[in-house]
Order: structure tokens, then C-alpha cells, then sequence
């Protein structure tokens, strides 16, 4: 197996000279670059890229920190985030955190050992004051973190009010809503108090389900609904997370009830699953593959040096109207009063 002295004899120049062009390290011309890639062309030469990366104190990887990867969200997410890293010349760490204990810490730990060069984390596990002890490329997705650590996020209040008016215009009176922990600091609450808001606003009545910090699997949502059942809780509509929402309206048609004639439905996300239900969801959608290509973008720049402080980037929702709502336009026909 060739060897960079053997690139170095083939095209007449010293090793040094090779090392600095494959390092980028050093000049080299033009016309002794082509003769050092012809010759690693004949000779099969493969650079050792772990070696290259020591050198620069790089490994080429990015760690991206989910809680799971089974969540469609979060699977939609990292997706495009392993597009875009490739695309950009870096690999992909995936980091499942839910299941294993300190596992985000173990991640953070190997920014600060060199083993990866940034972190993307859509965690909310571990304690701001964690992440303040490390001055390392790391991007949050839907939390504060400190201001030395920018964010990516959507306009979650937009979202909110956009669910809040299609079950208004539904005609619903009496809302479930479901909530994430507000013990995290993160800009995806914002959702729930316009939520809130313009239900209080035009008196609609709201029942507020407080969900689990940091559950986001199948087995805590169908927990969540047949508690919700349990409890005789009655309404009319239906605000939750992709995953949650489906499971009501599961449930709600085992129950003999129809959608969207006795319960109106708004998930929130907007991810594949939402349009593989019959009837389809109607969905509160976000960007995920602008998401993704932000974050990318972002670390990429701490990466290379820039430096931020107290950058959040906000990202637009749109409604996408399914067959869990009353749409406006019948509505509008029928003579009903929108907001």
C-alpha cells in the first residue's frame, strides 16, 4: 500500500510539501498540486483521515443530540440535518438521550475532548449550567441555553394562534390542549400561551394537560389519552403534537365518535405522519428542513471561529388544512361568524 513518501518520490517533491497540501497547511502552486494528485491517483493513494483530522485538531464530526429517534419530529429533523453536515464535509454523531442516563453530559464531554468539532442538541434534559461551563460550537434547537449559544427556533406564537383560530372557526367550545413542561426554559411555550390567549380572548374554554418533561414515545402517549378518557374529561377539540393528536383521534373513533363532527382535531408539526391518517390532520406545519439547514449553518460558522451572542433565528409556521376541522370556506357558507 502506497504511502505519502512514495506520492512524495512519484511527483518529484518533498514530503513536506505533500503534507502541506493535504493539511492545507502551507502554499503549494497550482502546477505541484496537480502533479501530487496525479501521482496519488496512480499510486492509489488514500489519505489517512484520521491522521489529517489529528493534525488540524478536527475530527469532521458533528454530534446531534435528540431525545428520540423514533419521534417523527425528531427523525424528520435529523434527516435532513445528515444531508446538510455531508454536504457541508462533516459526518453525523446521532445521540439518543432519553433511554440512557447522562447520556447528553458523555456527548458534551466528547465536544470538550476534540472527539467531535460541534453539537447540535434538541435536548432538554440537562441543566443550562452545563452547557454555560462549555465555550465549544453548539447550536440548541427549541431552547435557551445561554446567550454565547445561538438558537434556532419558529414563530411557535404564530403557531398557537393559528391553531386557536381553526378550532374557533370549527365551532368548537370546549378545547383539550395539551402542554409541554415549562420547567425548560424554551421558545416552543410560546405556542401554548397565545394558545391560551386567544381562547380566553373569545371565551372558549380550555382543558390544559400538562404533559411529562422530556417523554416523547408511543407508550407515554397512549398512557396519556386513555388518562384523559379515564377521567371522563369532555370536549369538542383537540390541540397536540402530531403523535398525541393521532393517538386521540384513535382513540375518540373507538369510542364511536366522528371526526371532525363531534371532535375537531389541530396537531402541531406538521411532520409524514400527519398525512397518512384517514381523515388527513389538519396541521400546524413547521419548516423542519429549513430547521435543519440553519443549525447546520450555524455550527458550521462556530466552527470556523465565528462568534455569536444572544442570536436566535425564527422561522415561519403555516396552517395546512386537513379533514379534522370544518373548513373556512364551509364555514363562511353556512353563515358562521369568523374571529
Amino acid at each position: 500500500m502506497a504511502g505519502i513518501k512514495d506520492v512524495a518520490k512519484k511527483a518529484g517533491v518533498g514530503v513536506g510539501t505533500v503534507s502541506r497540501m493535504l493539511n492545507d497547511s502551507g502554499y503549494v502552486a497550482e502546477e505541484t498540486r496537480k502533479k501530487i494528485r496525479s501521482a496519488m491517483r496512480e499510486l492509489n493513494y488514500t489519505p489517512n483521515e484520521l491522521a489529517r483530522n489529528l493534525y488540524r485538531k478536527r475530527s469532521g464530526i458533528v454530534a446531534v443530540l435528540i431525545p428520540n429517534v423514533s419521534n417523527p419530529f425528531f427523525a424528520e429533523f435529523v434527516d435532513y440535518v445528515e444531508t446538510e453536515l455531508y454536504e457541508s464535509g462533516y459526518k453525523m454523531m446521532l445521540c439518543n438521550t432519553a433511554k440512557t442516563h447522562n447520556a447528553e453530559l458523555e456527548y458534551l464531554d466528547m465536544l470538550n475532548r476534540h472527539i467531535v468539532d460541534g453539537v447540535i442538541t434538541a435536548v432538554h434534559s440537562l441543566d443550562v449550567e452545563e452547557y454555560g461551563k462549555i465555550h465549544k460550537p453548539i447550536v440548541a434547537l427549541d431552547r435557551y441555553l445561554g446567550e454565547h449559544i445561538p438558537v434556532v427556533a419558529v414563530d411557535h406564537g404564530e403557531g398557537g394562534r393559528l391553531a386557536a383560530e381553526v378550532l374557533i372557526h370549527s365551532g368548537c367550545r370546549k378545547i383539550l390542549h395539551f402542554k409541554g413542561d415549562t420547567a425548560v426554559g424554551s421558545p416552543y411555550h410560546e405556542r401554548h400561551y397565545e394558545f391560551d390567549r386567544v381562547m380566553e380572548e373569545n371565551q372558549i374554554e380550555t382543558c390544559s394537560y400538562e404533559l411529562e418533561w422530556n417523554r416523547f414515545d408511543s407508550d407515554y402517549y397512549q398512557e396519556t389519552v386513555h388518562d384523559v378518557f379515564a377521567r371522563g374529561m369532555e370536549f369538542d377539540g383537540v390541540f397536540a403534537v402530531d403523535w398525541l393528536a393521532i393517538e386521540c383521534m384513535n382513540e375518540v373513533r373507538r369510542r364511536r365518535l366522528r371526526v371532525p363532527e363531534n371532535i375537531k382535531i389541530v396537531a402541531y408539526d406538521g411532520t409524514f405522519i400527519t398525512k397518512l391518517t384517514e381523515p388527513r390532520l389538519t396541521a400546524i406545519v413547521q419548516p423542519i428542513e429549513k430547521l435543519a439547514k440553519e443549525t447546520v449553518r450555524l455550527v458550521g460558522e462556530l466552527i470556523a471561529g465565528k462568534e455569536y451572542k444572544n442570536k436566535k433565528i425564527t422561522l415561519q409556521v403555516h396552517l395546512r388544512e386537513g379533514n379534522t376541522t370544518i373548513g373556512r370556506k364551509k364555514l363562511l357558507t353556512d353563515g358562521k361568524k369568523r374571529i
